[in-house]
């Protein structure tokens, strides 16, 4: 019984090892970076970061990649830029397989079966295609100046395509931009050049200030030097002027002693001036009282003599100059009175001569106005004579002035067909005649009188004897 039990157990044990090794073989997991496609009976199936048994001979599975594929998209024949210009791009693209369901079975059917380097090389065709198309929109300098554009444009139009294969793309960096006719490299000189400037006009700029900062400076310590100078002179200036100011002071106090001694010396002597001159102007006084009384009897004959000469100026002087004044006095009078005669004398003739002016004037118009009656008196006693007379007087000029259009004309050109109505110049003429014909009917129209009936009139009024009156009140052939 015992050595049944182990057998038993012993079996037990080698079956469920077996199980357990087919259990393990029938199981398969899915790393992080893979998808395990399963398909068979149930159905494909997506295994992504967790196992699943796979039962033999009714389910298989194949495993995909889900890492990061990094190639270099580098097309062999030259792109041509916006510009026409040809160039050479590279680039590298980091793509992967999406992370839905979805998108990894659809890069299982497209790319499952093909290695690594054939789903590499159609990825990279389709990339290429649409480099070129990017490229054929830009310009040189957009390409080098701005590769993130370029990067972010390539993501943005092979998305869709990239999603057809169930890829996306992660990145695309442009590494190298050549051409073969050196525009890169000359495009950049001009930046070259004014980066170049900007550092000349900089060291320029730079070196002025230090200039200025130098020239400030030195200005600085020249107007602190001249201050420094100035205050030494000032402090000069005072103690010599202090020193002058000692040496005034006991130079004054020198000549005031000088001066008080003088002083007292010149006492001393005016003293005994003083007294000498003292008993001098006592003898002086009493010769003055001598003269005084001489001048006294002097100044009585002059006084006599001004009294004399005073009255003399009055009888001769002052009696001339009021005569004098008295003339001119009378002359002034004289003038005014002859100044104002003539002024009423010459507004009397002004005068005189408006009213002689005014007066012709008006006369002058009376006369015309005279005229004027008369004229019109005469004109009320024109009789139909007159008018006719008139009338025959000025048809010359009413003719001539119909015609004045004709002598402007040049020349007159006139075809002829023949026939008796040909044109011709006695055509011209003819309508001359009949232009002068028809003054009479304009005035007529024009005056409303009718020419026959006045030259019946004139008819009769010559067959008319001398001295009779015409009738209905008509005029006499002479006017009156």
């Amino acid at each position: 019984m015992t050595n049944q039990i182990v057998l038993f157990v012993g079996l037990g044990v080698l079956a469920l090892i077996f199980l357990l090794g087919i259990l393990a073989r029938m199981y398969r997991k899915a790393g992080p970076n893979e998808a395990l496609i399963v398909y068979g009976f149930r159905g494909p199936r997506v295994i992504k970061g967790h196992g699943t048994v796979i039962f033999p001979m009714v389910e298989n599975c194949r495993e995909l990649s889900l890492e990061l594929m990094s190639f270099d998209v580098a097309p062999q024949q030259d792109l041509y830029t916006k510009q026409g210009v040809a160039v050479t791009v590279e680039a590298v693209a980091q793509i992967k397989v999406r992370s839905d369901q979805a998108s990894i079975l659809t890069a299982a059917e497209q790319f499952l079966t093909k290695a690594p380097p054939q789903r590499e090389g159609l990825i990279r065709l389709v990339m290429e295609g649409h480099l070129r198309g990017i490229i054929g929109q830009l310009t040189v300098e957009q390409i080098v100046k701005e590769p993130e554009m370029v990067g972010e444009r390539m993501r943005a139009t092979c998305a869709e395509d990239m999603s057809k294969m169930g890829l996306e793309v992660i990145s695309f960096t442009i590494k190298e931009v050549r051409d073969k006719n050196d525009y890169i490299s000359n495009m950049g000189r001009p930046d070259v050049a004014r980066i170049k400037r900007d550092a000349d006009v900089a060291t320029a700029e730079a070196e002025r200030d230090t200039a200025i900062q130098r020239a400030n400076a030195l200005r600085a310590s020249a107007i602190a030097k001249a201050q420094a100078d100035q205050d030494r002179v000032i402090a000069e200036t005072a103690s010599q002027t202090r020193q002058a100011e000692a040496q005034r002071d006991l130079d004054i106090k020198k000549a005031e002693y000088s001066e008080q001694s003088r002083r007292q010396q010149a006492s001393a002597d005016k003293a005994y001036e003083l007294q000498t001159n003292v008993m001098l102007q006592q003898v002086t006084a009493e010769q003055v009282k001598v003269q005084q009384v001489e001048k006294e009897g002097q100044i009585k004959v002059q006084e006599a003599e001004i009294l004399r000469h005073e009255k003399e100026l009055i009888a001769t002087v002052l009696k001339g100059a009021e005569i004098e004044r008295q003339r001119i006095e009378n002359m002034a009078a004289a003038e005014k009175n002859r100044l104002t005669a003539e002024a009423e004398g010459r507004a009397a003739a002004i005068q005189t001569q408006g009213e002689a002016e005014a007066s012709i004037i008006f006369k002058k118009g009376e006369a015309e106005a005279k005229a004027m009656n008369v004229k019109a008196e005469a004109y009320q006693e024109w009789n139909q004579a007159a008018v006719v007379d008139k009338l025959l007087t000025n048809m010359a000029d009413v003719v001539r002035a119909m015609a004045e259009p004709l002598s402007k004309v040049d020349r007159i050109t006139i075809v002829s067909t023949g026939g008796e109505d040909a044109a011709g110049v006695h055509k011209i003429t003819g309508d001359m005649t009949k232009i002068a014909a028809q003054v009479p009917a304009l005035f007529e129209a024009l005056s409303g009188m009718d020419i026959k009936q006045l030259m019946a009139n004139v008819t009769a009024m010559k067959q008319r004897p001398a001295g009779q009156k015409p009738e209905n009140g008509a005029a006499q052939p002479d006017g009156k």
